[in-house]
């Protein structure tokens, strides 16, 4: 479930998992008395939710965090194997591909490196490399007209 599909399955099944008191995100601890119940609301909820719940030991109420990063690296890997991919992919491929897919389209490497999360452009600067369009690099303004609509 991926994208919309999983944020539609979130909408439909979170009054459920409410009425149960089964679906509660983690509020912050300095969060006021009034605002506790937001955990509760869906646009708290994590897209991606762990199986179990847990119970917090100093309040007794039970919360559902987000799915471990292991689980995804592992249904990555697997869904990798089963396509028959023989290159190695991981998730850090997708970074990979979803910042050289921006500059590719266009993006500046400054907005590329803020998305990123890196501190120096430079590290930023290798995705450059992976382009590699030599003079096709260069657009005009004017081929960007065609692709509105």
């Amino acid at each position: 479930m991926l994208g919309r599909s999983c944020l539609d399955w979130h909408a439909t099944s979170h009054p459920h998992y409410v009425s149960r008191a089964k679906s509660s995100a983690p509020c912050h601890p300095k969060t006021p008395p009034r605002h506790i119940s937001a955990g509760r609301e869906l646009q708290w909820q994590f897209v991606f939710p762990a199986t179990r719940t847990r119970t917090d030991p100093q309040t007794g109420r039970r919360f559902r965090h987000h799915l471990h990063e292991s689980a995804i690296q592992r249904a990555v890997k697997d869904a990798v194997r089963r396509a028959g991919i023989i290159r190695c992919a991981t998730c850090h491929s997708f970074r990979h591909s979803f910042a050289t897919h921006l500059l590719e389209d266009g993006y500046d490497i400054r907005t590329v490196q803020e998305l990123l999360g890196h501190r120096d452009v430079k590290t930023t600067m290798i995705y450059t490399r992976v382009l590699n369009r030599g003079g096709r690099g260069v657009r005009s303004p004017l081929d960007a007209l065609g692709r509105q609509r």
